[in-house]
């Protein structure tokens, strides 16, 4: 009687010919090209990513491709959980996409779709790709969603499974705050009436000015601020940077709320006023602000508040925008708390001439004298041939030197007004 292979026998087989492959692939990764390998690599548009796939076998192996796909998109998802009567309940997706980048290339393949064997040893197989001038945005991970850019290779083998690798990539979108909408200060005013039940303690007022909008991670934001409190109880005058997530899906939007960096300034106390003359504030490190995608935004405000116990805060919001591209050093007046105090200090330093002294005349400058000693000195001879010598030579010009005093200064105040008996001029005629 004859003896057959058992189905163990040939799950055996099948295993031992895997193990044999699995055997054959020493090593499979991919490398970016990166100056610190440590870390992430960074791009921005138009750059050239740019790596090597590495492949180490100690044996000949057949393979059928070696692919790559190189992608960039932003994704969102969330749940909410929603009612249709007292006992029931369902829970409603929320997701959408964007595609930012799609690149496939192959990197071992054959025209005619035949195996290729390699010998044993270590292969290196290179690729490069450029990214895209515009359409990208910045990578970013959020709650409810993410941009993300990255490199997927895979490896195709008869009678194998396919061996895949991943890596990911960061793209950083330029965000230049020198730009005259960045650099426009920021400002605003807010009042309320501070109540407790149906007892008045009185209004309270603030007043937040920033001397622009755009700001890089790293910088300090001088903050300049009042508060009139002419309520009967202490305030408390603080600011927070606020990062706000909007993530959009379907007509609908979900949003979450971060606060980044705080600020606490000292009590107001009653039937007084407290100001912050450039009040400091860090930018902690962030990730730039995401104004040009479909389906996720991330957007900073400066909160500047004040705690009024036994009430709601009076609340003030000034926008900000969080660039790439730091401040150039001549590209505002006021980019620093220094440079502010500064120009304080300066202006309080200068005054402003009554009147603006008049030039002097020519004879306070030059004498008699002198003035006869030029006349002689430039008078010409009577003789044809002495005239002949003088007018070969070169002449120059003589030019006195006249010191006056500056300009007065320029002051939005007109330091002679006009009188008012003064009749004034019709601006028709």
């Amino acid at each position: 009687m004859g003896c057959f292979p058992s189905a163990k026998d040939f799950s055996c087989k099948r295993g031992g010919q895997k193990k044999m492959i699995l055997d054959k692939l020493k090593r499979f990764s991919m490398v970016l090209d990166n100056p610190d390998p440590s870390s992430v690599p960074v791009y921005s548009t138009g750059d050239e990513v740019s790596g090597k796939v590495i492949l180490e076998l100690t044996a000949a192996m057949k393979i059928q491709s070696l692919k790559l796909h190189a992608e960039g998109c932003a994704k969102v998802h969330w749940t909410e959980s929603r009612s249709a009567g007292s006992s029931t309940a369902y829970t409603q997706n929320y997701s959408d996409q964007v595609e930012y980048y799609n690149k496939k290339m192959n990197l071992l393949q054959l025209d005619n779709g035949d195996i290729t064997l390699l010998p044993a040893g270590r292969h290196e197989f290179s690729f490069s790709f450029q990214l895209p001038e515009e359409n990208l945005v910045t990578s970013f991970e959020g709650k409810h969603g993410s941009v993300r850019y990255w490199v997927k290779v895979k490896l195709h083998r008869p009678w194998a499974t396919v061996k895949k690798i991943k890596r990911e990539f960061t793209v950083i979108e330029p965000i230049d705050i020198n730009t005259p909408s960045l650099l426009a200060p920021q400002a605003g005013t807010k009042e309320k009436l501070a109540r407790v039940w149906y007892c008045n303690l009185g209004h309270v007022s603030l007043t937040a000015k920033i001397d622009r909008k755009g700001y890089t991670p790293g910088e300090v934001i001088p903050i300049f601020a009042e508060v009139d409190n002419c309520c009967s109880r202490t305030v408390t005058p603080k600011a927070a940077i606020i990062q706000i997530q909007t993530f959009i899906a379907r007509g609908t939007m979900k949003q979450k709320r971060a606060v980044v960096a705080t600020l606490q300034g000292e009590g107001v106390a009653p039937r007084k006023r407290g100001s912050w003359h450039g009040r400091p504030l860090k930018i902690p490190p962030v990730s730039p602000s995401l104004l040009q995608c479909r389906v996720i935004r991330v957007e900073y405000i400066l909160r500047v508040y004040v705690e009024i116990p036994g009430t709601s805060k009076l609340s003030l919001e000034l926008p900000l925008v969080i660039g790439t591209i730091p401040l150039h050093p001549f590209g505002s007046r006021s980019s620093s708390i220094g440079s502010q105090y500064s120009m304080e200090i300066d202006w309080l330093r200068l005054s402003i001439p009554e009147r603006p002294e008049p030039p002097p005349d020519y004879s306070e400058v030059v004498s008699e004298e002198q003035a006869e000693r030029t006349d002689q000195a430039l008078s010409l001879p009577e003789d044809e041939e002495a005239l002949d010598q003088v007018l070969e030579r070169p002449f120059f010009a003589y030019v006195q030197e006249f010191r006056f005093r500056p300009p007065p200064i320029y002051s939005e105040i007109d330091p002679h007004p006009p009188r008012s008996d003064m009749r004034p001029r019709c601006m028709t005629c």
